[in-house]
Order: structure tokens, then sequence, then C-alpha cells
């Protein structure tokens, strides 16, 4: 047995011989001595999505310099981040993440990559039982993207290459995982440019991963202080045992936000249709309902871009994403801008006003998208506009934003 990481040390991974079904397996775990619940561990993915479109950003290579890296230009003017305001929102309050944690639930970062690196804490992998996080154990033939209509190569130390001269396009449709966390952690970067990002590693290159593993992530993040939760993948089925880990994180005073899905209907997958998850939906980059996205409020609670989203990738490189997995980091990295607005009071921002703020959003012309497009500078703005008078003053009255 393994115990998962929960507060009162009473939950345990089981696994069975393989010779009696599951069902009866579960049947007599529960009739077991000491067993109060049993429930099967299910798998969760990175869900697929559809491609369309090659966006001029895309090709706008020229080093800027953003935060102490050098990025891409067309990273940071790309059409995703004029939409949700992020370049207005650091300037007119000052803010940038500092002194917050995202922790990523996802499939590792590149802990080489030089964008993110200087912000990555200690995380860990689930999946391996090691400490770290990375994903670069995960590299094998099977794992590379599609790189300008060519299969990426494998170097000597069997690391994926991607040549920076390319960009990959990551749609997760018939293709492995791999990179798909560092993608995450960009968006939140982008966004939230110093923040520090914790990898916790729970999916597999093929976008696999068991609820145990996702749940020992949740306990995680609480027990290393994390702000925010970013939970860019589902599972079908609803858990009691997942939504007492997000439970557990709200009570800690933790944020969580998930990506509603890629199915194109009204469907609820988890952890975002949790009612304490904000549930993120996606938009196109004329902030119309993306095809594939989830829809239906409740549990979307906010809509933000999801198609063709330029982000980091393993190896220094880029790629492109569609689905609501790049939609949620936005969310993630803007509630991190919130909570650093004043860090010293970072403790007074809550599930409930993360979520209140966040409504202060764009319109869509689309029901079923919540509260409309997120707009980081509005969020900010109600976060900042409900804090007491002297937490409010530096930027409000001083003018130092």
């Amino acid at each position: 047995m393994q115990n998962i990481g929960d507060p009162d040390g009473q939950l345990f991974v089981v696994q069975s011989s393989g010779v009696v079904s599951s069902a009866l397996f579960l049947t007599q775990l529960l009739s077991a001595s000491g067993v109060s619940s049993a429930e099967p561990d299910q798998t969760g993915n990175t869900p697929p999505a559809r491609v369309a479109g090659w966006p001029w950003y895309a090709s706008d290579r020229t080093p800027v310099p953003y935060f102490g890296a050098t990025v891409w230009e067309g990273y940071l003017l790309q059409t995703p981040n004029q939409i949700v305001r992020t370049a207005d929102t650091q300037s007119a309050f000052g803010v940038s993440g500092s002194g917050t944690a995202v922790a990523l639930i996802d499939t590792g970062i590149d802990p080489n990559n030089t964008i993110l690196a200087p912000h990555l804490v200690y995380g860990y992998d689930f999946t391996r039982n090691t400490d770290g996080g990375s994903e670069m154990a995960d590299v094998t033939q099977s794992t590379v993207g599609v790189v300008d209509g060519q299969s990426a190569t494998l170097n000597q130390s069997s690391e994926g290459t991607v040549q920076q001269s390319t960009v990959g396009v990551v749609d997760q449709s018939g293709f492995s995982a791999f990179g798909h966390g560092t993608m995450t952690a960009g968006i939140v970067h982008l966004v939230a440019p110093n923040a520090s990002l914790m990898p916790l590693k729970a999916f597999n290159a093929s976008g696999q991963g068991y609820e145990s593993d996702v749940l020992r992530a949740i306990y995680y993040a609480v027990n290393h202080r994390a702000n925010v939760i970013n939970m860019s993948f589902e599972f079908t089925g609803p858990s009691v045992e997942l939504a007492n880990a997000v439970t557990y994180a709200t009570n800690k005073g933790l944020i969580c936000v998930g990506s509603a899905g890629n199915d194109g209907s009204m469907a609820i997958v988890y952890p975002s249709g949790l009612p304490n998850v904000i549930d993120v939906a996606s938009t196109s980059n004329s902030k119309t309902p993306s095809s594939f996205s989830n829809y239906g409020t409740p549990p979307v609670w906010i809509s933000a871009p999801g198609e063709a989203v330029l982000t980091t990738y393993p190896n220094e490189s880029y790629a492109l994403g569609w689905g609501t997995s790049f939609s949620a980091p936005f969310v993630s990295g803007t509630v991190a801008l919130m909570a650093s607005l004043s860090p010293a009071n970072a403790g007074l921002l809550n599930q409930a006003k993360a979520a209140d703020a966040l409504s202060h959003a764009q319109p869509i012309p689309a029901l079923g998208y919540g509260f409309g497009v997120l707009d980081t500078y509005q969020a900010v703005q109600s976060w900042q506009s409900s804090l007491p008078v002297s937490v409010a003053a530096p930027c409000a009255i001083l003018g130092s934003c």
C-alpha cells in the first residue's frame, strides 16, 4: 500500500493481484475491517483539441528581453496575450507574480529551459516517485511533436531536439503529450513572469495519469505552500477523494483552476466541474467560442484564449497549442498577479474572492462560457478595490505602479 499524503494519513493506494475482477476487488476492500470507503483509481488525460491556421506572431522570432530572459517577440505580442491585456496590467499595477507560487499538475517541466528555469521551485515526479518534476525523462522516439510539418529528431543524448528556427504545432490529437507541462508553465510565466513554478508531474508523455498521483500532487502543493494549482487535465467521472483533496486545498487558501475539456459539448469533466474549481473554457483569437471547447454555466466560470497560443517548449524552443489546457494557465497566471498585488496580504485572497475578481471580464456573444473572456486588468483592478485602503494605498495613492 502507498499513502496518498492526505492530512489524516488514512488514504492509501491498494493494488490488486489481477486474479479477481476490479468490481470484486472493490467489494472485498469495502468489506474489510477498518475500510470506510474505496473507489477505483481512475485514469485521466490531457484532452485533445483541433488545430486550425498559422498565426502571424509565430514567425516573429526577434529576440527581446522579458524579466531577465530573452524571448521571441511573438511570444509577447501574440494575439492571446493582447486579448487578456497582460502588458497593460503589469504596467498599471506594478505586478508580475512576485512572492507567489503556481503548482502545475501536468507532464512536468523542462528544467533546462532558460526562460523558465530561474523560476522553478522544487517539485516532484509522482509517476516515478522521484524528486524534481522534470518531463525530460519521458523522451523517446514516440514523444516528438509535429514541427513545421516534419517530425522532430533526437540527439545522441536521447533528448528531444526542436530546432530554434521552428515552432512545434501541438494539438493533442493523435500526438503524445510530451511538452504539455512546459507549455502550460510558459503561459503562466507569460502572464506572471516572476511567479515561482512548481512542477508536479502526475501524467506521462502520453498524457495519461492516475487519480492517486493527482491526489498526491494536490496535497504536495498544499504542504509546499503553493498559492495556485493549475490543472490542465480531465477525468470523465466524479471522485469523492478528488473532491476532498480540492476542498482541503481551498480550505487552506489555495486557488484551484481547471480546464473545461475539449469535447465541444455541454459536458462536465473533473476536477474543473467541482464547485470550488475555477472552470475555464476556450475562446478564439477573435474572442468567440472555440468549436472544441466544452461549455455550460455552471460549471464554466470564465473563458480565455485557447487557440494558437505560442508558448515555451522543451529544448529551448516554442510551440503553438490549441485546447482548454492552454486557456486555464492564463487564469492561473492572473490569480498570481492578484496575489502579488500586496504579498503581505496575499492570504486575504481565497477561491471565492479570486473567482469574483475574475468575473469582471470581457463580454462574449455566446451563452455557457461563464462571465466572458478573461481580462487581467479588470480582474486585478477589482481585487485591488476590495482591499483595505492601507493595502491599496501604495498603488492607488502614491502612484508607485
